[in-house]
């Protein structure tokens, strides 16, 4: 049996019957795929190869490092959450370049069985546009994405911890301010600003969505938009402070309410300079429901995923699915 066929019928099994409410009702049960379909999994097969980014492991000091830089000898964030500062060791792992798009998270969901996702009238504006546009769902859903496709390459495959996130974004644990091409925010040079992410999303119809990835230089590992584009699901449950003698390749609290998160949606730099730190973190339900400021003929309208976007990361080496 052809190497793609077998790791396709590994991974539809569990991933047809795992759904979250943002995905819709139960899936079908999957049918063989046509030619277009398996093209495009053996497509999305080979971009997600190509794009995971190797990350050597090592030490360093995760939190708001500003207290011990010697350029501030106090923080950089007037947050607290992140002011509990631990020495953290990291296993080798690789991480995804790019956010996961709507394209890519179409593949998943055709070859599964499972309805569209983002289809709320808003999304429907641009989620359609053929650009990378990073595509936002629930946590659960994209961590079921990530173990799908892992399955693919034969590499396991999950959301990043939080500290494989910070860790890559401060180029291998460095004193990074700001995760971009040179550590720091040049507005329209590398990060998008109001105008050209307004002209953007005027030629194409909308007035508020996500833009393009990879626009703009990647960061001396590789990575793209981990300043913006929208936050970033972790794999950890959300604790506040640190369990600071949890220093060795840390995966979180085992329980939790709310899921953490990198990364921003601002737009700009001059936002993007105070909310989108390296060490920056949010939280968020893993499952969100609909806004409850919105009224409720609203509500139909506005997709509560929207900004939780998501890339992969693999704990593994290469060809190993454990």
């Amino acid at each position: 049996m052809p190497p793609l066929r077998s790791a396709l019928l590994k991974s539809l099994a569990p991933a047809a019957f795992l759904l979250t409410a943002c995905q819709g009702p139960t899936p079908k049960k999957p049918q063989t795929l046509s030619p277009e379909l398996t093209a495009r999994v053996e497509a999305l097969s080979q971009k997600t190869k190509k794009e995971l980014v190797e990350v050597e492991g090592g030490t360093f000091i995760m939190g708001d490092f500003g207290p011990i830089d010697p350029r501030a000898k106090m923080p950089y964030s007037s947050d607290r959450n992140d002011d509990v500062l631990r020495e953290v060791t990291l296993s080798s792992y690789a991480i995804g370049a790019k956010k996961i798009t709507y394209a890519d998270f179409d593949v998943y969901t055709d070859a599964t069985g499972q309805p569209r996702t983002a289809q709320y009238p808003f999304d429907l504006e641009y989620r359609n546009i053929p650009d990378d546009l990073p595509v936002g769902v629930s946590w659960e859903a994209a961590q079921q994405y990530c173990g799908w496709v892992g399955k693919l390459i034969d590499r396991k495959m999950e959301l990043p911890t939080e500290a494989q996130w910070e860790y890559a974004a401060r180029n291998r644990g460095q004193f990074v301010i700001w995760p971009t091409d040179d550590g720091s925010v040049d507005d329209g040079r590398n990060v998008g600003d109001f105008e050209t992410i307004g002209r953007y999303a005027s030629q194409h119809g909308y007035t508020a969505g996500p833009t393009p990835l990879g626009q703009y230089p990647p960061t001396p590992l590789g990575l793209y938009d981990m300043i913006d584009h929208g936050f970033e699901w972790m794999f950890d449950w959300y604790q506040d402070p640190y369990d600071i003698s949890d220093t060795r390749d840390p995966r979180g609290p085992a329980h939790g309410k709310e899921k953490v998160q990198r990364s921003h949606n601002s737009r700009g730099g001059d936002s993007l300079f105070i909310v989108s730190m390296t060490f920056t973190r949010f939280r968020r339900n893993p499952n969100p429901g609909p806004d409850p400021l919105l009224e409720d003929d609203e509500k139909y309208l506005f997709d509560p995923n929207s900004l939780n976007r998501f890339r992969c990361a693999s704990p593994t080496s290469p060809a190993s699915t454990e």
